[in-house]
């Protein structure tokens, strides 16, 4: 029997303490401030990879001309989302650039040249309760519209899943636990009314039944402009969630708010819900009703060594450097540039790195905003680790495991659980780095499948080989045995021939004696 919502919440309310941790939010003064677009830069990067899956597949050549919204990169697979033009102007080319990676590596990107005039293509507006969902999802598809919580899944492949599976339950994850960031804060704030409309579109795109979105308590402003724009809307609940992190994780936000959990190594939609963000639903209101494909985002900028922190309006593509000009500068040393929020954000040494589709936030720490962390000492045994995960799992005997090299047997209790939120590093009173440790097992696991993959590969290859190899001998052996019996067919056809040529002759001989 299924729990009923309000008794799920009550009991996890009961167990919440449990798990997590709250890092200062440090949200203010950019939360504050309402969102402002940037101008447009001399020049938009725009990597090929701004997705999970294949690059997209460039369209265009230097020197062409383009318009805003025009497609400038196809998507390659399902797993993909093509590119558009943010603005209008000229393709300078497609060089390796700087990208948002972990590696520091560089990647494929298309250079345009921005001309000033913003001139778009005519749009395709539609009303999305007239069109059939795989409609709407060949539209979002079209958009090039991903996960803009970070995760930068393509959008229109959750949607495709409302085909094929029942999925009564939406729920629009409006949590945004990072310290620093407040994009999706402002975004709700301000425009509300987006972010519930992109929720009814995409229960009509999967044949949901209702949408919850779930809003940390810390954003009461968000909270009410978002009743109010759902006030008339039976299938649309606002509902306020602990300000605790990782409450953004979409694990912890399905359980708070249903009660139920996903199965390890499941997804959502096995337990019938779907998870998306606030920004992609306002991205999804956007393509829909106005035929406007993916080309800007809110992001955050903030931190102790900003002048003006403040959130921005900007076009996909556009330098780093750009938003710290406009938030006039920098104020002293920078200790840590990051992309993204402090928890699992990406330090990054370049401000050449252009903002894509999944860059909530840039933020320029200072030294005493960065906890000077003495060297990891012994495990203490003190399962601090333990009780803040909020997957349940035991990170100090994770590591322990790790250290000694058993990976399988840190599998088994959970490694691929782990969502790497490092609330469990945040806590630990040894400054134990747990989420280095993570991580790392789950690259070195990855890189012993890709092994894998590849030995199964080439074993399947000598396989082919060797019975392609038996398969030839064979042919030729049997195509040898046919010529030679052929050629005894025709030597034994050649003397019956000469026999019967010279069967007559003899017979008249023999009658003329």
């Amino acid at each position: 029997m299924t729990m009923p919502a309000f008794s799920a919440r009550s009991t996890l309310r009961r167990l919440f303490q449990r798990w997590g941790a709250h890092p200062e939010g440090r949200k203010h003064p950019a939360a504050d401030t309402e969102i402002t677009p940037l101008p447009l830069p001399a020049q938009l990067i725009l990597p090929l990879a701004q997705h999970i899956g294949a690059p997209a597949r460039p369209l265009v050549q230097a020197g062409q001309q383009v318009l805003r919204g025009e497609l400038i990169a196809e998507a390659q697979g399902a797993i993909s989302a093509p590119l558009h033009a943010p603005t209008s102007g000229r393709i300078l080319g497609i060089a390796e650039v700087p990208v948002p990676h972990a590696s520091g590596l560089s990647g494929p990107a298309i250079l345009l040249e921005p001309d000033g005039l913003d001139e778009a293509l005519p749009p395709e507006i539609a009303d999305p309760f007239m069109l059939e969902p795989a409609d709407i999802a060949r539209r979002v598809a079209s958009a090039g519209i991903v996960g803009m919580g970070g995760a930068t899944f393509p959008s229109a492949v959750k949607l495709a899943l409302g085909q094929k599976t029942r999925i009564p339950t939406l729920i629009l994850n409006g949590g945004e636990c990072e310290p620093y960031l407040s994009c999706d804060d402002r975004l709700m704030r301000e425009r509300a009314p987006e972010v519930v409309d992109g929720a009814r579109i995409i229960l009509r795109a999967i044949g949901g039944e209702r949408a919850m979105i779930g809003v940390e308590d810390n954003k009461p402003e968000a909270i009410a402009a978002l009743r109010e724009a759902a006030a008339d809307l039976a299938d649309v609940e606002v509902v306020t969630v602990p300000s605790r992190y990782p409450m953004g994780s979409e694990k912890q936000l399905i359980s708070w708010l249903t009660g139920r959990e996903i199965p390890a190594e499941g997804r959502p939609a096995d337990i019938g819900v779907m998870v998306q963000n606030v920004g992609t639903a306002a991205a999804i209101h956007r393509a829909i009703r106005f035929g406007e494909p993916l080309t800007r985002r809110i992001v955050t900028v903030s931190g102790g060594a900003i002048r003006t922190p403040r959130n921005l309006e900007v076009r996909i593509g556009t330098p780093l450097s750009a938003l710290v000009e406009f938030c006039g500068g920098t104020t002293g040393t920078v200790a840590r540039w990051v992309m993204g929020g402090p928890m699992m954000g990406l330090a990054i040494r370049s401000l050449d790195i252009p903002v894509i589709k999944g860059s909530g936030g840039l933020l320029a720490l200072v030294e005493s905003e960065l906890a000077a962390l003495p060297e990891p000492g012994p495990c203490i045994r003190c399962a601090s680790c333990v009780g803040a995960c909020p997957i349940g799992l035991m990170p100090l005997d994770m590591a322990a495991l790790i250290r000694n090299g058993d990976l399988k047997a840190s599998v088994d209790i959970g490694l691929k659980d782990c969502i790497s939120c490092g609330t469990c590093s945040f806590v630990c009173p040894s400054q134990i780095p747990l989420v280095q440790y993570f991580n790392h097992a789950k690259g070195e696991l990855a890189a012993q499948d890709r092994n894998r993959m590849k030995q199964d590969a080439i074993k399947q290859l000598v396989e082919a080989r060797e019975s392609r190899m038996e398969r030839e001998a064979r042919e030729k052996a049997e195509a040898a045995a046919r010529r030679k019996a052929e050629r005894e067919r025709a030597k034994a056809a050649a003397a019956q021939a000469a026999a019967a040529k010279s069967a007559p002759a003899t017979n008249t001989e023999e009658t003329t004696a």
